[in-house]
Formats: C-alpha cells, structure tokens, sequence
C-alpha cells in the first residue's frame, strides 16, 4: 500500500479488535466513576512502579520524553474531565471549564513541538524509523492552526443522564475531522511504524463514539481512549513494533508529503470557515460559541435540556 508495507488479513482483524477494546474500554470508563478511578489512578500507579520502568526506558520506542509525558498528560485530562463531570461546584467555575480546552491546546502544541523537531532526523532513533522533511513544518502548522481553531472555550456542559459526560457543543465535526487528519499526519511523520494503530485505529476509536454514541463528548472520548492506549503502549511497546500483528510504514516522502499536505488543507479551510464566523457573527471565540445556531452544535445543546438562545459565556473574571 502506500502508506503502509504488506497488511495482512490477521493485521486488519487485530486492528479492529484494537479499535472495539479502547471503544469497550471507554465505555466502562463512562459507566461507573469509581470503575473510571481505578482504570485512571490506581492502574497506571502500578504500572509506573512495576512495569514502564523496565518496559519504557532508555531505548525502547517508547522511552522517549514525549511518551512519558504523553500518558500522564492523557491522564490527567481524564482525571480534570471527571473533576468537572462529578463536582457540581466546578460545572459553573469559569477556571475549571477553561481547563478542557487548555490542556487540549497543550497535548496539540507537544506534538507540535515533535514534529518540528523530527524535521531533521533520519534514521533509527530510540527504536524508531524517522525520515524528516517539510512534511514535518506542514503538518506542525496544521497543528498550530488546530489551536487557533479551538473555540467555545467556556461553553462546556455536563450531561444530565447518570453518565454526567462533558460535551463541548461548539467542538463541531469540521474540527474534529481536521484534528484527526493533522494527528494521523503527526503520528505517520513521528512515529510511523506505530501509526496503523497509534494514529488510525486509535482516532477512529474516539471518533466512532463522538458521532454515534455520545455526541459532543468527543474530548472526553478522545482523552480515555488516548490513556489506555498509552498505558498499553507502554506497557508492550513491542506490539507496534516487532510483533506478528506489527504493520511498518512505507516511509515513503511521497506518502509523508501527502498526509501532511491533506492535514494542512482541512485545518486551513476549518481556520477560514471559522474566521468567517467569528466576523460575521462578531464572536470571541474564548467566551462565545463560535458554531451557535448550526445544527450540530444546537442539538447537543437540546441533549442537555439547556437554552440555545443564548450565544454568550461569563468572561474569567466572573
């Protein structure tokens, strides 16, 4: 294939299992916070004592400093996200409801920063095969462009139903399409040879739910499965890898060149429409919904029995 080496039928089935298990995964996580406390406390405490040091050190491909910050940051957003869901007193605290949104912005800008700087790397690098290029400036301006575009800041809201799940109705399909095609780019440029499953089967994990289980929720989707595939990762770096289901990128530049391209286009024409909303309509996107009054965005809103008239949030200072 062109992305990919030979792909056989067992690697596609594994990749579907892998996808059901981080959609099972989620799920569990949904139903019960206490199940959600051990998956998201006390499992990766264990891990971090007993398993990563041995599995995830110097010179595994995932002993890197991005990795190990990658999963306790996907952590602490599931940990963040269930202190808005559960704390009543947070669901109206402005500080707390700007949180979401920040440590997306961050997590986005740590990749970013990797990407820039594979540019110039070739060659295995801490059990990795890296061939940097433009493709890596590209898809790192997709991805800043990617912050730009994150609006609704204060407008997160909690499910009434007893799963209490955090929907961001102004975090809307265009956004969310353009995010996962600069992240497959990022994980395609970085880390190639993991991103069958880090980058396609891990987006599509999250993205599933987003649209036909609990619309809306896409980050909270997004920061669970996240966290257990690096928990997994971590734990078996070498499934991606040096396994029997391990599928290796092409490496090609064409292929990077054309990822990072796509990347780039979506998130520019997402910048644009947002841009042209934000003048039309006169809204800020850190305190207005920028996508109030489309479809998608109102319908999550009618989901939680909450007034859609309104297109304003209370700035930080209230």
């Amino acid at each position: 294939m062109f992305l990919f080496q030979n792909i056989s039928a067992v690697d596609w089935l594994v990749w579907l299992l892998v996808i059901g298990a981080l959609i099972g995964l989620n799920e569990l996580a949904r139903a019960n916070k206490w199940i959600a406390l051990i998956l998201f406390i006390l499992l990766p405490i264990s891990l971090t004592l007993f398993l990563w040091p041995t599995t995830a050190g110097a010179g595994s491909s995932t002993g890197t400093w991005f990795h190990w910050v990658k999963v306790y940051s996907a952590l602490a957003g599931c940990l963040g996200f269930m202190a808005i869901r559960f704390i009543p007193k947070l669901q109206h605290n402005k500080w707390a409801l700007a949180f979401p949104p920040l440590i997306l912005s961050i997590t986005i800008l740590e990749a970013v920063t990797r990407d820039f700087q594979v540019t110039n790397l070739h060659g295995m690098i801490d059990g990795v095969f890296m061939n940097g290029g433009p493709w890596n400036v590209m898809n790192g301006i997709a991805g800043i462009i990617n912050i730009i575009t994150i609006s609704g800041w204060l407008g997160i809201v909690i499910s009434k139903d007893h799963k209490k799940d955090m929907l961001w109705p102004d975090q809307i399909w265009p956004w969310i399409i353009a995010y996962d095609l600069w992240n497959f780019a990022y994980v395609y440029n970085c880390v190639g040879d993991h991103s069958f499953y880090a980058g396609a089967a891990l987006l599509i994990s999250c993205t599933i739910p987003a649209f036909f289980i609990k619309r809306g929720a896409w980050l909270q989707h997004r920061a669970q499965t996240l966290a257990f595939w690096m928990m997994f990762t971590m734990s078996y770096p070498t499934f991606v890898t040096n396994s029997s289901f391990a599928v290796q990128s092409s490496h090609s530049s064409a292929a990077l060149m054309t990822v990072s391209a796509i990347a780039l286009t979506a998130n520019v024409a997402v910048l644009i429409y947002h841009l042209y909303r934000i003048i039309k309509f006169r809204r800020n996107p850190l305190k207005d919904d920028v996508y109030a009054g489309v479809g998608v965005h109102d319908e999550v809103l009618d989901e939680t029995k909450l007034p859609k008239t309104s297109t304003k949030h209370a700035s930080l200072d209230s």
